[in-house]
């Protein structure tokens, strides 16, 4: 079946783009982009690359070789995906030196494809490549170097990669190999950079994802390239893609969302990374509210007999995608208390009545921060989730080791971004009094919204002219927020 191609993705000199049109255009814009021009200095370009640009295979095994990997067997479907394998990065090279440049070899081997190979963690020494500026802005990643997304001890050991785990992965494979169609996980932002070889994206943006179901509502298309049956997807047909080639050195932003199916089309090493933000954090909700209906759905039938059924609910919700309500409450939660802690500092360090308090591109990035979180714990709340939540204690938190780790990077990104080349991560233990004034304990979204309201009312205390907390959180006027607070 042939596709309806309505364009191509748009492709960009990362070195020409600062970092506030990237984030309002792309990140804001849930729009994809091919950027060039970001990866002339990586170790992973000349390590991982042979003289003539084809991976240099020998590499692998022999500084990586034991590491054990999961690897897609392109040729053969398991449930929605490609079957799974684990085998060492010695095993996996010596296979594909095995093998011939197209789809099988002499011997009707299936290619092959090494993918979420969890390369940071495993070799935090070596540095095979710093993350560009435009995708630092990480809260998944920065958080998983701290915490468990889930902390229930059965679920981890069912889905220990999904919750315990980082998302910053190598994927390597030779011409042929390919990932079936799908959106991320989490519905979360995604970048791939070529190291060397070329693939082929296809790209259908969320508003068209129901045209790529079923006549239930169940299932999706696996392979769009497949004929695909009218009778059982009758909207596939109607669907317009989005085509991209992406060559060595070139990095792809995937929006949340986004469907794609990749193909490479020659030997090719990638570095991806799934991450998400403030910009995106309503997306990631929405995925996780659909989720939990369409599990909620599937066991109704023992909803009479089950006597915790909204607990089955959601320690099978975590299972499937790695969190559930609990997770997500305290994530939103321990994120919105370390932009607080942050705009904190820097009301100590700039003085909340001086000029640069008013225009400082860091405070109002904190701010969209605070705004996205408290948005989307309304959307929660609007929902029906209420309290019997796990509690986080904001005055224990801040003792944490861990919390004061994920505040330090936390800073450390924004000071980057935003190139404030004075800036420090201190911990100011004092915003601790008005806490404890305030009542420590976040167990609910009414909760969370609570605290960014008072923290906010704090901090804009002793403001005389516009506030930037207040214009952004908000969308308050100048002349409107003495009557605000």
């Amino acid at each position: 079946m042939s596709l309806k191609i309505g364009g191509t993705i748009e492709k960009v000199n990362g070195k020409e783009l600062f970092y506030s049109e990237f984030a309002e255009k792309y990140l804001a814009g849930n729009q994809p982009v091919l950027l060039t021009g970001l990866m002339d200095d990586w170790t992973a370009s000349k390590h991982w690359v042979s003289s003539n640009g084809q991976p240099n295979l020998l590499f692998f095994p022999t500084h990586f070789g034991k590491s054990k990997v999961q690897v897609a067997d392109c040729d053969t479907r398991e449930f929605t995906d490609q079957k799974r394998i684990e085998m060492s990065v010695s095993e996996f090279v010596n296979h594909w030196l095995q093998g011939s440049k197209g789809n099988h070899d002499v011997n009707g081997k299936s290619v092959l494809y090494l993918k979420d190979w969890h390369f940071v963690k495993e070799y935090p020494e070596y540095q095979a490549y710093i993350t560009p500026l435009f995708f630092t802005d990480d809260w998944l990643n920065l958080y998983l170097d701290n915490y468990h997304m889930h902390d229930d001890l059965d679920a981890d050991r069912v889905s220990n990669d999904i919750s315990c785990s980082d998302y910053r992965f190598v994927y390597m494979g030779a011409k042929g190999s390919w990932t079936p169609l799908h959106a991320d996980v989490f519905r979360s932002y995604s970048w791939s950079a070529n190291v060397c070889g070329k693939k082929k994206w296809l790209f259908l943006p969320p508003q068209q994802f129901n045209l790529l179901f079923d006549r239930n509502m169940k299932n999706t298309v696996y392979n769009i390239f497949d004929d695909i049956s009218e009778t059982e997807f009758p909207g596939f047909k109607k669907a317009i893609w989005l085509e991209c080639i992406q060559e060595p050195n070139e990095i792809i932003f995937v929006p949340s969302g986004w469907y794609h199916q990749v193909h490479n089309l020659e030997d090719t090493i990638s570095i991806n990374h799934n991450w998400f933000n403030g910009y995106n954090l309503s997306w990631v909700w929405d995925l996780l509210l659909r989720d939990y209906k369409e599990a909620k759905e599937y066991i109704e039938d023992i909803k009479d007999i089950c006597d915790d059924f909204e607990g089955l609910c959601q320690r099978n919700l975590a299972a499937n995608t790695g969190m559930n309500f609990n997770d997500f409450i305290i994530f939103i939660s321990r994120f919105s208390l370390a932009n607080v802690v942050e705009l904190y500092y820097l009301r100590g360090e700039l003085n909340s009545e001086s000029s640069i308090w008013h225009c400082s591109a860091i405070i109002k990035h904190f701010a969209l921060n605070l705004s996205s979180i408290r948005k989307t714990a309304l959307k929660m709340k609007s929902e029906g989730v209420e309290g019997n939540l796990s509690i986080i204690n904001l005055l224990e938190a801040l003792s944490d080791p861990k919390f004061l780790k994920l505040c330090t990077g936390l800073g450390r990104i924004y000071s980057v971004i935003h190139e404030e080349e004075n800036w420090s991560c201190t911990m100011k233990k004092a915003l601790m009094a008005d806490f404890a004034m305030y009542g420590s304990q976040v167990c609910s979204p009414e909760d969370l919204i609570t605290f960014i309201d008072y923290a906010v009312s704090k901090l804009s205390s002793n403001c005389d002219e516009q506030n930037p907390l207040l214009s952004v959180l908000y969308e308050i006027q100048p002349h409107e927020q003495n009557q605000h607070f």
